[in-house]
């Protein structure tokens, strides 16, 4: 792969969103011209290389250091009390807020937010973090924008990070990128301080709990932990001695996948027994485990000790663990850079993307070779288009800082975010699908709304699907008690367009049925023009339809019957389940054309509005019980009498030459008469 020598480069760039719905995020291709390479890179003198760090953190830091006021302790408490000792305040008021809302008492909420509310006003920026989230969705207090921007810089200066989560989204709405670029560099960091030393780690994707407006019931049910039947099958086939089922379970408890509460002990436990197997991954695995000291003291000796046995049994990414000690050096006698840079190149030469972000990071600071930028550029868009995170916050760095690559900060700002969006504070994801496969909807959508806020596109769309599915049932929290019809509404509708400027196609769809239907606005069909746009924009066939019947009808869009066929077509080809909407409305499409004024256009104009009517008397006369059971026995008799008349053809048959022949009965109408007396 070359960066430089053509005179455009197309690199395929997987944004990774990290989301698993039916609206998927789609690559972006990022093409970049000799002139979007910064020529004078190569130049040590050129961008300030201090803006770089080596390999992160001099020693790793836990989650709660790295996530301040972290939520972890209401979910995953340990015995380290020291976090809670400071904001003793600010942690009774959130366990109150989880409690009420998974309680559904307005009271408790109230006494929840006053006792914040309290510990804000006297300085804690946790709590200041909490009254920003309060005012910025309206819970027990008048929403106000300006409140709640204001209590997040204070917590944010505090150095609350899901405070500077928000703040960072809220100047990204805006194209403030400036101001964007800024946090989103200081929260991309501290996800990367987060990260593995050997490789990149597993992508917990946040579950989208809900596929177009049904539940989805596919991924959920892989995330039931220890109750998925799959996993139990799993956990059986470790206990029988299968080392594969052991590093995987391993894993999940490492991370917290699969719905499993993350458990370091049982994660040491299932990777110590597959060692003895001579499973290699859980060999670096543990390397990881006491690099860190997750769960057991650090101990950088033993871990060069897994991660050299992991490379000698073909684990190639234990390499990349092996070279990062010795360019720290940790359990080494000494830095050694020319060791580090060969472990590096093993790497690469077994197509290990993290080998290839390490030895971008050694060219772009010079350690142990020459300083090249445009080579280290080169390992980095490597590294990328593999998906490795780390790579991605290169690149941002240098579009943040013009070194290697010409500034910009609104691609910066996207390569930021994306990595941001990994850091600690993602945990809340986990604990919101937890809650919410226990029935707990109303602590769910407490967490899906805070990370809503923080700019996670699938927890705007799940916090919004909550408040339309479950409606009354959501627990959602207003100004005065519990939400009323307007205050939900208001907040789905908010959440859902969120969701669609980050392109939730399904988001886009709902919004622009709000504005058509009326459903929480007022109707706009011009604005939901524009929504069904955005929709159609990300090749949403749903939308191109609506749109073409808009044309057709001359609603918020011109009457034009060319282009709402072109529309129409349009959806056909996008998705061929619409084959039969697509026709119906190009028959309508004819007789409008043809039979302008007459009485079948208005017949079909008036479908519409008959519609609704005909579902209303289906549900109210024919669905009553008593309705329903005359209806029945009516649909039975007629079917009596059908049978009786198709048996008395078919019994007697006149004969060819002239006589009646007796013919046997078929076979269904004998097995239907039986059933009744003659």
């Amino acid at each position: 792969m070359r960066i430089s020598g053509y005179g455009i480069v197309v690199l395929s760039v997987f944004l990774f969103y990290f989301i698993d719905h039916s609206v998927h995020a789609r690559p972006v291709v990022l093409v970049l011209s000799n002139d979007d390479l910064n020529s004078g890179g190569d130049d040590p003198g050129v961008g300030d290389s201090s803006d770089f760090d080596e390999f992160g953190e001099s020693e790793p830091k836990s989650e709660e250091e790295l996530d301040p006021g972290s939520w972890r302790r209401m979910f995953e408490p340990d015995d380290d009390s020291t976090v809670e000792a400071a904001s003793p305040q600010y942690y009774s008021g959130l366990h109150k807020i989880l409690s009420a809302a998974s309680e559904g008492n307005d009271r408790l909420m109230e006494e929840a937010v006053e006792e914040i509310e309290a510990a804000s006003s006297s300085g804690d920026p946790h709590s200041q973090s909490l009254m920003g989230f309060v005012y910025g969705t309206g819970m027990m207090r008048e929403k106000s924008k300006s409140k709640s921007f204001l209590h997040h810089s204070f917590a944010a200066e505090g150095g609350n990070m899901q405070s500077k989560m928000t703040l960072a989204f809220t100047y990204l709405r805006q194209d403030m990128h400036d101001k964007a670029v800024k946090l989103y560099a200081e929260l991309a960091e501290t996800a990367v301080n987060s990260f593995l030393i050997s490789k990149d780690s597993p992508v917990v994707e946040p579950t989208r709990i809900h596929s177009g407006t049904e539940e989805n019931k596919g991924a959920l049910r892989k995330s039931r932990g220890e109750e998925d039947e799959d996993f139990q099958i799993l956990e059986y086939q470790a206990q029988k001695g299968n080392a594969a089922a052991m590093y995987k379970i391993g894993l999940f408890y490492y991370f917290g996948l699969r719905g499993l509460r993350r458990d370091h002990t049982k994660a040491l436990h299932w990777f110590s027994k597959a060692v003895e197997k001579g499973e290699p991954r859980s060999m670096e695995l543990l390397g990881e485990i006491y690099a860190r000291g997750a769960g057991v003291e650090r101990n950088y000796t033993k871990a060069l000790e897994w991660l050299t046995l992991a490379a000698k049994e073909g684990l190639y990414s234990a390499f990349n663990g092996i070279g990062y000690l010795y360019v720290k050096g940790y359990g080494v006698e000494k830095k050694n850079y020319t060791k580090a840079k060969e472990y590096f190149e093993k790497a690469v030469d077994n197509e290990d993307p993290s080998g290839h972000y390490n030895l971008g990071v050694l060219y772009l600071k010079g350690i142990g070779v020459k300083r090249d930028v445009r080579q280290a550029t080169k390992y980095f868009f490597v590294a990328a288009n593999a998906g490795q995170p780390k790579a991605f916050y290169q690149l941002a760095k240098m579009f943040h800082t013009g070194v290697g690559l010409k500034k910009n900060l609104e691609m910066a700002t996207s390569f930021y975010k994306l990595v941001a969006e990994r850091g600690p504070w993602s945990s809340l994801s986990r604990w919101a699908l937890e809650a919410y496969l226990k029935g707990d909807v109303g602590k769910a959508l407490i967490l899906y709304s805070r990370m809503a806020e923080m700019g996670y596109e699938v927890a705007q769309s799940n916090a919004a699907w909550i408040l339309d599915k479950y409606g009354e049932r959501s627990m959602c929290m207003g100004v005065s008690g519990f939400c009323t019809d307007k205050e939900r509404h208001e907040r789905a509708h908010s959440l859902w367009w969120r969701a669609s400027e980050q392109g939730n196609e399904h988001a886009a769809l709902l919004i622009g049925d709000a504005y058509y239907y009326g459903r929480g606005t007022e109707r706009d069909y011009v604005r939901a023009a524009e929504a069904y746009m955005h929709a159609k924009s990300q090749s949403n066939a749903q939308a191109m339809f609506n749109l073409g019947y808009m044309h057709e009808h001359g609603q918020g869009l011109p009457f034009d019957l060319h282009l709402a066929k072109r529309y129409y077509d349009q959806a056909l080809q996008s998705d061929a389940a619409a084959k039969l909407p697509v026709t119906l409305a190009l028959a309508s499409l004819w007789l409008r054309r043809n039979y302008a004024d007459t009485f079948l256009v208005r017949v079909v104009d008036s479908l519409p509005e008959v519609y609704p009517k005909v579902e209303t008397w289906v549900e109210n006369v024919v669905f009553d019980e008593g309705n329903a059971t005359i209806l029945t026995l009516f649909v039975c008799l007629i079917t009596i009498l059908y049978l009786r008349e198709r048996q008395r053809r078919q019994v007697v048959v006149p004969d060819p030459v002239g006589g009646d022949v007796a013919q046997p009965l078929d076979a269904d109408v004998a097995q239907h008469l039986a059933a009744f007396p003659r």
